[in-house]
């Protein structure tokens, strides 16, 4: 049994610390569902599972799918919040399959959130055990005591870092590594960069991209909508982006804040049912999905490259070749580590070696690529990209007459995925 995609929406991806600033990635996470209810008009009740994802978790709410689900779905309905980096909207599409192809579910709602402008700053160590510590003193003087030892670098906030737990090592710097190591040239990085925004811009100008957004209403006041993602930007060209300074090796690099995707706040929100649900229901499916892989490799090596570990994987688990597909959503963290693994797949040497296969993938033209743009230009909410890549290109190959697609993204922990959907 394959399942059914069908639908989903998002609302427009914001550069933090912008639109979305006094927001919470439970509120985006709401919205959006409340959004894909109302364009499926099915009953709430329907829904049996809301499964989540996210990356930078909430310590007032750590399973924030309940939270966004108590705002939008029956209060029986149970939920669950899965994290797997930057792809997780994509695990939670991929749990989302495994309940409803098990015979657990029929309809699953899945997606993710993030809200980069709200991030939760954290106390030091020093000082987190001194208050624990102050607050199992039992007299005045001995919390004076224990707090009498706190010096002003304790005091100091720490930042959640987007840097590697086991290297120290940033993606960026990661990026910027696998542009050197495999030979990816700033002029490419920044052609690819421009294309993002091209095309990004003219899905948003032709109602193609916009199609897929749930505009928001803004609190406090509710006067201000966001319509639109807010980082396209229609106005750069080559001469901008190769005017950039290189970000993590100033003297030597490539990778710039323009061929890189920016924190961004969102949610997407994608329905999910076994065809006969949909049937019973009356729902026609945008598609469905084929197979799924993830990957794994040693974050110390090619940070980024899981993708070109997994697509070969996915593609065998449905049966089918590259040449098959007719549309490539590659997420787009870096230009570097979309053209590196885009030169792995196409690469006899890294596929005979690396994956152990007579030779190379390959992969799409790249016309079929991102289509209308990627994350560079669209934005990149950790927790929720992979429902947009998912619901993009299920539209676009409806709109193009394509039988199969391929989404993949790369993810922290040197994690990659890839998922075969196939068009209604």
């Amino acid at each position: 049994m394959k399942t059914a995609i069908i639908s989903g929406c998002r609302t427009p991806f914001t550069r933090a610390g912008t639109h979305f600033a006094r927001l919470t990635a439970i509120d985006l996470g709401r919205h959006a569902v409340t959004e894909l209810l109302a364009r499926t008009d099915i009953p709430p009740e329907t829904v049996e599972h809301l499964v989540y994802g996210t990356v930078v978790h909430d310590p007032q709410a750590p399973n924030m799918a309940r939270e966004v689900g108590l705002g939008t779905l029956p209060e029986n309905t149970p939920a669950v919040t899965v994290s797997r980096a930057c792809a997780s909207a994509n695990q939670a599409i991929s749990d989302g399959v495994n309940l409803i192809e098990s015979g657990y579910a029929g309809a699953v709602i899945t997606g993710g959130s993030e809200c980069l402008s709200r991030i939760p700053i954290l106390a030091s160590d020093r000082l987190s055990r001194t208050l624990v510590s102050a607050s199992r003193a039992r007299t005045l003087g001995a919390r004076i005591r224990v707090f009498s030892r706190i010096r002003p670098r304790d005091l100091v906030p720490v930042a959640p870092a987007i840097a590697e737990y086991s290297t120290g090592e940033t993606m960026g710097a990661a990026a910027e590594r696998m542009a050197k190591e495999n030979g990816i040239a700033r002029q490419d990085q920044d052609r690819w960069a421009l294309g993002s925004h091209m095309k990004a811009h003219a899905g948003a100008e032709d109602g193609r991209l916009t199609a897929e957004i749930a505009p928001v209403y803004v609190a406090p006041r509710y006067k201000d909508i966001v319509e639109r993602d807010n980082g396209i930007r229609p106005d750069t060209s080559m001469d901008a982006l190769s005017g950039l300074r290189p970000v993590f090796d100033r003297r030597f690099g490539s990778v710039t804040a323009g061929n890189a995707s920016p924190l961004t706040d969102g949610a997407s929100a994608v329905l999910l049912m076994s065809p006969d649900r949909a049937r019973d229901l009356g729902l026609k499916p945008l598609g469905y999905v084929r197979s799924y892989a993830f990957s794994a490799l040693d974050p110390g090596g090619q940070l980024l490259q899981g993708p070109a570990y997994a697509v070969p994987v996915a593609l065998d688990r449905a049966g089918i070749t590259m040449a098959d597909i007719d549309l490539l959503e590659m997420h787009e963290a870096f230009a570097a580590q979309v053209l590196s693994n885009l030169q792995a797949l196409d690469s006899d040497g890294f596929c005979r070696k690396e994956l152990g296969r007579p030779g190379r993938v390959g992969h799409p033209d790249p016309d079929a690529i991102n289509v209308m743009g990627g994350s560079i230009a669209i934005g990149h909410p950790f927790g929720a990209t992979g429902g947009r890549l998912t619901i993009t290109l299920l539209n676009e190959l409806k709109r193009r007459d394509g039988q199969f697609g391929l989404v993949t993204v790369c993810a922290a922990g040197g994690m990659g995925f890839a998922m075969v959907l196939e068009r209604a």
